[in-house]
Formats: structure tokens, sequence, C-alpha cells
């Protein structure tokens, strides 16, 4: 139970419901756990133990260090991981997530995408820091992985200038798509406190919405001259739109993604969701990286096993709603989510009878016929091949099976220590270090020895001081678009940064017409206009 990574309370509750006259108590499985954990390291450090089931399961790793001997970097790929990813080697998302682990280096999670449209963990980097030479070295490791012949095409990123910079010395034909919907949430943590007036903001963001759905270059043109017009006066706003985001258009505009075999990726939202499940496992931001790797494994296998049943399920099972003849040569030969997506199309061929000129957008992105193609083989009495659909959809040449995994031989280790490691605990850092390097020689192992790495400063924000989250919590702090959204506004003034108690406007009172002409003297009314008048109270009951 706890290599399957169930929790001491839950193992605890688990074995009184088996025996309930048990009489161990928590203490007794804590301690249980910390000899489950000795007999598996057998007297190496956490990081010896890491790279040595790594070399002996099969995995595709590589580390750094530096000069101190302490690991900077450390990339793997699980066996099953690899496999999937050389099967489905077309698009990929790439984004960091955080508290993973007690040193704080960040975790660059590559997330690939299924015949299903389902995701699956492609490889993991550790990272010292997020520059351009961190990800370069990550994304050569995982170029190698591929065999540098299963190059992806496109490579969906939120707007990390370093990692950008690294795809395009690693993968310089590949596109890198920018995620519209983080681009969308920077705008608004920017640009919405230039607006006091909601409905403005709003009918801002919709058009800049309509903006980033340009269909063509020219609608995209039109689109920004009208929004520069209408909102001419938000000047910083549109700067900061213009300088920060439109030198990347090619890569988020729909005018200029659509030309490329995205299969529907436009935003990071896998990754997300990837981080989301990862850190369901990990449950604590304060593990090593062995126990860490561990935890991934248990959430790469479940994964790999789901994808290996749906694939048997569809190669036999077919809804029956799918079962057209038009679709007699793909069924049970490409997934069920891409037959769906080709009987929206089917529908619209067959249902609608003016469709708009053909623009190749669907075909282009998603690798398969549009509504225009089958209305074309329609009228001929042809039906669909398997050669109009692209192979990323294909599930009748897949061969996903079990890998074996090489176990970890301890046994060569445990029979030269004996209990050599209830002792080797108490000994100095030093002695132990020289011990360990000895041992290493006689068990004939070639795996280096590293030191754990050190504690790194996270970039970005501080953890504020309210509402502090646990210090083991994986969950992210959060960003700026959130605290925006979030943030209260004055009752007086709607200003953000006070409250009505604060406000500098507070002796500032709101009187309509009807309540100000009382208080101004008979004949003054008609040389002054009453809407300009600002009212300040006066004490209780005056004015001025």
């Amino acid at each position: 139970m706890t290599i399957a990574g169930i929790q001491p309370h839950q193992i605890l509750t688990s074995l009184r419901q088996g025996n309930p006259q048990l009489l161990a108590i928590s203490r007794d499985v804590y301690n249980c756990i910390s000899k489950i954990r000795r007999d598996i390291l057998a007297g190496r450090t956490a990081i010896q133990a890491l790279l040595d089931e790594l070399a002996d399961g099969g995995f595709h790793y590589n580390a750094k260090n530096d000069e101190e001997g302490r690991l900077t970097h450390l990339f793997f790929a699980h066996p099953k991981s690899i496999t999937l990813s050389k099967n489905y080697s077309n698009v990929f998302v790439m984004d960091c997530t955080y508290k993973t682990n007690k040193y704080k280096m960040p975790l660059l999670d590559i997330v690939g995408v299924t015949s299903f449209n389902s995701s699956f963990y492609s490889c993991f980097a550790f990272l010292q820091k997020e520059e351009r030479e961190d990800y370069v070295w990550a994304l050569t490791m995982f170029n190698d992985m591929l065999d540098n012949v299963s190059r992806p095409t496109v490579i969906v990123t939120d707007r990390e200038l370093a990692l950008m910079g690294a795809i395009k010395i690693v993968f310089p034909g590949a596109m890198n798509l920018l995620c519209v919907w983080h681009i969308e949430k920077n705008i608004l943590s920017k640009c919405k406190c230039h607006f006091q007036d909601e409905d403005d903001w709003h009918r801002f963001f919709s058009t800049w919405s309509t903006l980033i759905e340009s269909p063509t270059e020219m609608a995209y043109h039109k689109a920004w001259q009208d929004f520069n017009d209408e909102f001419e006066e938000k000047g910083i706003a549109l700067n900061y739109i213009f300088n920060t985001w439109l030198s990347f258009k090619e890569r988020f505009i729909k005018a200029w993604t659509e030309k490329y075999l995205h299969f529907g990726n436009r935003v990071t939202s896998r990754a997300e969701g990837a981080h989301s499940n990862l850190k369901i496992y990990l449950q604590l931001s304060t593990g090593d990286f062995y126990l860490v790797k561990n935890k991934i494994c248990l959430a790469i296998e479940n994964q790999f096993e789901e994808i290996k049943t749906k694939l048997s399920a569809e190669k036999i099972k077919v809804p029956s709603d799918l079962r057209i003849s038009f679709f007699d040569k793909l069924i049970n030969r490409i997934s069920v989510f891409a037959l769906k997506e080709l009987f929206k199309q089917y529908n619209l061929a067959t249902s609608n009878p003016n469709l708009t000129t053909c623009k190749s957008h669907f075909t282009a992105t998603m690798g398969l016929p549009c509504a225009h193609k089958m209305r074309c083989l329609l009228d001929e009495g042809k039906v669909l091949h398997l050669g109009d659909v692209h192979s990323q959809w294909r599930i009748d040449d897949r061969m996903i099976g079990d890998i074996g995994i090489v176990k970890n031989n301890q046994d060569k280790m445990k029979e030269i220590l004996g209990d050599f490691h209830k002792e080797y605990t108490k000994w100095p850092p030093s002695q132990q270090e020289v011990a360990l390097n000895q041992l290493s020689h006689l068990v004939g192992t070639s795996t280096p020895m590293l030191r754990e790495p050190s504690v790194q400063n996270p970039r970005g924000r501080p953890p504020t001081s309210k509402n502090k989250k646990s210090k083991s919590s994986t969950s992210r702090e959060p960003s700026e678009f959130e605290i925006v959204e979030a943030t209260r506004r004055c009752s007086t003034c709607n200003g953000v940064g006070h409250n009505r108690r604060t406000c500098p406007r507070k002796d500032v009172v709101t009187m309509s017409t009807s309540q100000i002409s009382p208080l101004i003297p008979t004949g003054v009314s008609d040389e002054i206009d009453i809407s300009d008048l600002y009212v300040y109270r006066n004490g209780a009951n005056s004015f001025w």
C-alpha cells in the first residue's frame, strides 16, 4: 500500500477493517514505512537509488550536476511514455509546474495527444532555472528520446520567451503556437484596470476576442483598425496589446494558426489538467526526487492502461449512430472521437444546401475531410477511405502492448551490505560518502555519486502573508488575473485598492439634481450647469 501511494492513516484504516482486533497505532505504520524505505534504499542515498532505478527500469534519462556534485537538472521518460510519444509525435503541449518537490525546482511537463483526443505524459524535466539554456538541454533530451525521427509539427506553450527560444533552436521545423486562454487572461490582468465602467470593459474584451478569431489576414487587419478606432482613448491598453502580443500574431490569431495541423489544440489546458492530475498523486510538495519519480510512475502506468484498454475496445465496438455506409471503410480503424468529428461534417454536407466557401481550415487543422469534400464524394457516389484521414486518428495500426519494466536488482547490494545501513545512518556525512563510493565499486555500478540539489528560489511572487497555505501543499499561488478578478471594488467610487472607509472621495456626496437644486440660491441656477457641481459634506447637515 505504501508503494501504491496510499496515505498512512488510510493504510491503518484498511488494516483495521481487515482485522478489528489490530492493536497497531499510527506510529507503528510510520515506522513500517520508514523501514520499507530503508530496505529499498539499501544504504544508498535517494539520488543514487533514483538513478539506479532509472537505469535498470528502461527509462530514457539524463542528469547534470554543478562543480560541487549537486544535481541541477534531471530529465526522465518512462518506457510506456516513450512508446506513446513515438506513436503520437505530431502535437505536444509544454508547460512548467511548481510546488512538486522540496528543492523548489520547476518541473517541465511535456504532454502529448492520443487518437482519442486524450492526453498522456510524455516526459519530465526538473530544471535549476527557467532560462533558455535550461530549456535547450531539456528539449535536446526530449528530441533524443524521439530518436530524432518522430519530430513534432506543432508545440503549444504560453508566452515563456526562454522556452519559445529553445523550441526554435531544437525544433526549428515545428510551429510554436501560443495559448489563447493565457493571452486573454494576461490582457485581463493588464488592461482591465484602465476601465472604470464594466460595460466598456466587456465591449473591449469582446472586440479583442473577435479579433483573435479573424478567419483571414485581411479580416484581421480590418478588425485591428476598427479596434484602434473604437478604443482610441485607451492608448495604454492598446500599446500593451500591440507591443506584447501582436508581434507574435502568427502564433495565435486564427488567420495564421488554422494553417497548421494542431488537432484543435490552441490552448495549454491539457498541460494544466496534467499538472492537476499529477498533484493528486504527489499529495505533498516536500518529497525528494526519488519519491516524486515513484508517484509520477504511478500516474503514468494508470494512464497507459486506460489508453491501451480504450484502444482495444474501439477496435471492436463503435456507437450505432456512427455506423453509416459512408464510413464503412473507417469503422474500427479510426477512433470514435475522429468518427464523431466526421459525423458533424457529414451532417453539414447532407443537411445544409448552402455551404459557405471552403477555407480548408478544418482539414488543415484536424487532418480530416471537411463537409465540402464529403459533398463532392456523395455526389459522385463514393465513400471515405483511410487515405483521407490523418494517421493521428488511426487505431488499426497501433501496437501498444505490455512493456516489460526491468525491476531494480537490489539482491546483490543487500548481500554485501547486510545490516550495514543500520549503522551507516549514524556516521558523519563525510564518512558516509566515502563508504558509498567504496560500495558502488563493489557492486560494479557506474552510476555517478551525486549530491542532493540545493533549494532554489522559485520565480514569481512570494506567498502572501494572508491565508498562508501549508508548506507541504501542492496548490499553486493565484495568478495575476485571478487576483484582478477577485478584487473588491469600493462601494463609494467603484475604485480598486481601497474600501468605503478608506476611500479618498468618502466626503464626496453623490446627489441627484432634485436634491442639489434647493441648495442653490434663487437666480444662480440659471447661470450654472448643475450637472457639473460636486457637493461636499461640511459637518453633519450643511453643504457648501
